[in-house]
């Protein structure tokens, strides 16, 4: 970390309004160059909104940026690339049916003089320099997502820049490839390029040098790593501590087989998806399904929901076959839904929080008056979600595009815990969200799981996985790898077969 010269980075009371909310307020912080910066906070505190300025999605409305002593005006991501800034988003902006090389040199004004020769040789300088392994012709769609996330990393470097904004780079990488990345991520620093780490994983938070601590859109302080616990952040990130979801240890595991599955399979656009998936689900279980995103865990969940009818196989509920039910029909068998990508599937963005709470039961006596919706009972019950699940929202009446994804995923539990009588299938509902908001998530499953109810739980954070469930179901390209006991397992034994290695797990 250079201390000598100017700051890579440095911004001087930026602010950002978006109508009446201000999401970043008179923020002053400095990144230094071959610093490892952790920028940390709750959901809504800022985080996008500032790293957006930084890489020129958004126009501060007051404020100064600074690149190595020098100002910038950052009007678009054309102008953050030209002044040394790259970004690796969350959600990775690739071109599926380009390659590798067309992908990490579009947008570098090489245009149809894109000399092929000379791209390919700084691609492989980069690649060598670094140990990251990417085949420059393969297309990017045919790429696993951790080979996609280095292919943005190249990207980045490619184009020159010395402060890398990542965007919780680890939320769809196994283990092994977090800890891959760390070690590329050390290599970046010693070679004095900056990098600003947006991440809500603890582990993570603790190996950067000094961490700026953002809070409902102000900065709260920025402290040297090494001199705080993780308590201590976390205590400065919600302005106190949050309640403690310690995992309960249990003599007896629920009993009474709730949810039976026999060899299900699905294909999709003639490609397996599933292949022979069994397993059973008892009440008062957490079953935990770990696997990289896209190894068949959203297959298994839309066709339990009713949303997907699967190739073959069986799907008993308390011996009742509904292999070809509706989700309807499910949500009758009592049923709840938390799907992975909650604004896609789980949330009606336009409709208010009464609204989205009815989804799916709007045609119910109980929330219609004659031939019209009932808004009274509407508003009435979403008060008292918003009070039960601290919600922070205005009221029943807002939009719930505009809450956090914190608050947004909150509607969805309070929606779907009330339909889950007997069954909860819940996909990745921590996904995104800070250690508050996990904790709550946390609380809540294990309070449901308490109720009697029989629990699907799948978690890209194994984290949630090793605090919260009974067994782990390990997938892998749509097959079940192994299935362990949770206290028996281990994180490097869960790594090896989320990858797809038998040996290695069973070596662990």
């Amino acid at each position: 970390m250079d201390t000598t010269t100017p700051a890579r980075l440095s911004v001087r009371h930026l602010t950002k309004s978006f109508g009446q909310m201000v999401a970043n307020q008179d923020i002053s912080l400095d990144i230094l160059a071959g610093e490892l910066h952790c920028l940390l906070g709750e959901n809504g505190a800022g985080k996008s909104t500032l790293s957006s300025c930084l890489y020129g999605l958004y126009q501060p409305d007051e404020g100064e940026i600074r690149i190595d002593g020098a100002p910038v005006d950052l009007n678009s991501p054309g102008d953050a690339i030209r002044a040394g800034i790259g970004m690796v988003h969350q959600h990775f902006v690739l071109v599926p049916t380009f390659t590798v090389l067309e992908n990490i040199a579009v947008g570098t004004g090489s245009g149809l003089s894109l000399d092929r020769r000379s791209a390919l040789r700084r691609i492989a300088v980069i690649c060598e320099e670094y140990d990251i392994p990417l085949a420059p012709d393969r297309l990017a769609g045919d790429l696993s997502v951790g080979e996609q996330q280095w292919v943005e990393i190249v990207k980045a470097l490619y184009t020159g820049a010395r402060l890398l904004i990542l965007d919780e780079p680890t939320a769809v990488l196994t283990p092994d490839e977090s800890r891959k990345l760390f070690a590329v991520i050390r290599r970046l620093i010693d070679d004095g390029i900056s990098v600003m780490l947006i991440s809500h994983k603890m582990t993570e938070v603790m190996q950067s040098d000094r961490v700026s601590v953002l809070r409902k859109g102000r900065l709260v302080a920025t402290v040297k790593t090494a001199e705080v616990t993780r308590d201590k952040l976390t205590a400065m990130m919600i302005g106190g501590q949050p309640p403690s979801a310690a995992r309960a240890q249990r003599d007896t595991v629920g009993s009474g087989q709730v949810l039976s599955v026999r060899d299900l399979t699905l294909s999709r656009d003639g490609r397996p998806a599933l292949g022979e998936v069994s397993f059973d689900l008892a009440a008062g279980e957490i079953l935990g399904i770990a696997g990289v995103s896209g190894n068949g865990q959203d297959d298994i969940f839309e066709c339990l929901a009713g949303l997907t009818t699967p190739d073959s196989g069986s799907i008993a509920i308390e011996g009742k076959a509904l292999l070809h039910a509706s989700p309807a029909e499910m949500a009758g068998r009592g049923v709840g839904y938390v799907p992975s990508d909650r604004f896609r599937d789980g949330l009606v963005s336009d409709l208010t929080i009464a609204e989205n709470l009815t989804l799916g039961q709007q045609w119910s006596s109980r929330w219609r008056k004659g031939p019209l919706l009932d808004r009274t009972a509407l508003d009435t019950n979403a008060e008292t979600a918003i009070a039960d699940y601290a919600i922070a929202a205005p009221g029943p009446s807002a939009r719930c595009g505009k809450l956090s994804g914190g608050n947004a995923q909150k509607v969805i539990l309070a929606r779907e815990f009330a339909k889950a009588r007997r069954i909860l299938l819940c996909n990745q509902p921590t996904r995104g969200l800070d250690v508050g908001a996990v904790g709550f998530v946390h609380r809540e499953l294990q309070r449901k799981r308490d109720e009697g109810c029989a629990i699907l739980l799948a978690s890209e954070e194994l984290d949630d996985l090793f605090q919260l469930a009974d067994r782990i179901m390990v997938m892998f390209r749509g097959r079940v790898m192994a299935t362990l006991d949770t206290q028996a397992a281990t994180y490097e034994q869960v790594g090896h077969l989320m990858a797809g290695q038998e040996k290695q797990a069973a070596a662990a």
